[in-house]
C-alpha cells in the first residue's frame, strides 16, 4: 500500500513540477495577458517547481525502501559499487554542465526580468545546458538507488524537460524577437552546433 501511495505522489509531483516550471518560464506571454507583475510571480513559481522536484527526489529514495512488486528485479544484477561507478560517470559531467549553465545564466536562472539580455558563456554554444545536465540527474539517482524500476521511470523526465525547454523558447521568442530567432539558428538546443558564430 505504501509503495502505491509513494508512486501516486511521485506521478502527481512530476506533473506539478512540469506545470509550475512551464509557468515560471513564460513571463512574456503571460505579461501580455496579465501585466508585467508576472515576471515577479515567475520567481515564486520556479521555487514551487523546485519544491516539487525535491519531493520527486524524496519519493525516489522512499521507493528504495518501499518498492512495487513488478516483473522487474528489485535491484540490478551487479553490486552497488558498479552502480556507483556508472552514476558517477554520468552524474559528474551532468552536474558540471548544470552548474556552469546556472552560473552563466546569472540571476535570470531564478529571476526572469524583461530587460535581461541574451546569455554569454556556455550559452553561446548551447541553449539549454541546465536542462541537459539536470535531466540526467534523475537516472543517476535511480542508478545510485540500484533500482531498475526507477531507472525506467526516470525516462519520463526526458519528454518533461523537452516540453519545458520548448515552452521557454516560445517565451524567449516573444521577449527578444528576431535576435532570439537568430541566436537559435547559431546554437544547438541540447548539443553545440559544429560551427559557432562569435558571441
Amino acid at each position: 500500500m505504501l509503495a502505491w501511495i509513494n508512486i501516486a505522489i511521485l506521478l502527481f509531483a512530476s506533473i506539478l513540477f512540469l506545470f509550475f516550471y512551464v509557468r515560471s518560464v513564460s513571463p512574456a506571454g503571460r505579461a501580455q495577458l496579465v501585466g508585467p507583475g508576472t515576471y515577479r510571480h515567475c520567481f515564486y513559481e520556479r521555487l514551487v517547481a523546485g519544491g516539487f522536484e525535491f519531493l520527486i527526489t524524496v519519493n525516489f529514495v522512499l521507493y528504495y525502501f518501499f518498492p512495487l512488486e513488478t516483473p522487474l528485479p528489485v535491484r540490478f544484477p551487479w553490486d552497488w559499487w558498479g552502480s556507483l561507478v556508472i552514476a558517477l560517470a554520468i552524474g559528474i559531467p551532468a552536474a558540471i554542465l548544470m552548474v556552469v549553465g546556472l552560473l552563466h545564466a546569472g540571476e535570470e536562472a531564478m529571476y526572469p526580468k524583461e530587460e535581461h539580455t541574451l546569455y554569454g558563456g556556455i550559452y553561446a554554444r548551447i541553449r539549454h545546458p541546465q536542462a541537459v545536465g539536470e535531466v540526467f540527474l534523475f537516472p543517476v539517482l535511480a542508478i545510485l538507488l540500484h533500482s531498475p524500476f526507477l531507472l525506467l521511470f526516470s525516462l519520463i523526465y526526458f519528454p518533461i524537460f523537452l516540453i519545458m525547454c520548448y515552452a521557454e523558447e516560445q517565451d524567449l521568442l516573444l521577449r527578444y524577437g528576431d535576435s532570439y530567432a537568430e541566436y537559435c539558428r547559431r546554437t544547438g538546443a541540447f548539443w553545440p552546433k559544429r560551427e559557432v558564430a562569435d558571441a
